[in-house]
């Protein structure tokens, strides 16, 4: 899909072009069009919907499953390390990130609204059931008592804390520059992360996303991980073409095809 988003986008500059996509679809086969569309910063919004399963060819492992996934085409258990979506797109240079669940309509509306609004490629994974073939898949986040304990909601200028009383925090070791979720106390307080969703490096949006559990879900960072500033591949290309236009005038289509050496093929 991102490879027929981006010519449609390129091309219909007045439209707004939105992917929606699965954890197999953008991460599998179509893995290398996601890639490309996040480093070019095309203007096109991809919405990811990760229920870490195959949900549409019925119930077989994804590149999301968790290692151990007893699946259809994994009876002894999955041997492969699953991708994480936002970690994956951050090394893509992605300028927009982010992460929320599609029964959370306050925040999946907001993270939405946020998207919409950015220039460049914006990339959305949501967090969604399959109630067929991998049902209860986010039930520690979708539980409003125990989400309050597990998920970590990010942002921008804010203190990263959580907890049903703030009650912990995200810091960075000093030794090694990680991020390890501590107890706050009095007198840690004042060494817990801010959030920055505007940093020009992507280095501490990647350590947050490396803070997800991939096998219980607990200390699950959501919400606007990056939203940086850079050239839209739109915009160059546009420009590109109209400084071509007026250095060498309308194209020869037919001229351009033939080239200069033609051969005459006679039966």
């Amino acid at each position: 899909a991102p490879a027929i988003a981006t010519g449609l986008a390129t091309s219909r500059r007045d439209l707004s072009v939105w992917v929606v996509t699965g954890d197999g679809d953008a991460l599998s086969i179509g893995g290398n069009h996601l890639i490309h569309a996040l480093r070019r910063n095309v203007n096109l919004k991809i919405l990811l919907f990760n229920n870490r399963i195959y949900g549409l060819t019925k119930g077989q492992y994804s590149p999301t499953s968790e290692t151990g996934k007893i699946t259809k085409s994994t009876p002894m258990g999955s041997l492969d390390a699953p991708f994480n979506p936002v970690s994956l797109a951050l090394g893509a240079e992605a300028s927009f990130v982010a992460r929320t669940l599609d029964s959370d309509r306050k925040h999946l509306t907001e993270v939405l609204r946020q998207a919409a609004a950015h220039p460049g490629t914006a990339l959305v994974e949501i967090y969604q059931n399959c109630n067929i073939f991998n049902d209860g898949a986010f039930d520690t986040l979708k539980d409003r008592e125990q989400a309050g304990e597990a998920m970590i909601r990010l942002e921008h200028g804010r203190p990263i804390r959580f907890g049903t009383d703030g009650e912990r925090g995200v810091v960075r070791d000093r030794t090694t520059g990680d991020l390890h979720v501590i107890d706050v106390t009095p007198d840690n307080e004042a060494d817990i992360l801010v959030h920055d969703a505007h940093a020009a490096s992507p280095t501490t949006a990647f350590a947050l996303s490396r803070l997800a559990d991939p096998d219980t879900l607990h200390h699950t960072p959501v919400g606007v991980f990056r939203d940086i500033q850079r050239p839209v591949y739109d915009t160059l290309m546009a420009d590109q073409l109209d400084t071509a236009a007026q250095q060498q005038g309308t194209g020869d289509l037919a001229a351009l095809l033939a080239g200069n050496d033609t051969w005459t093929v006679v039966g």
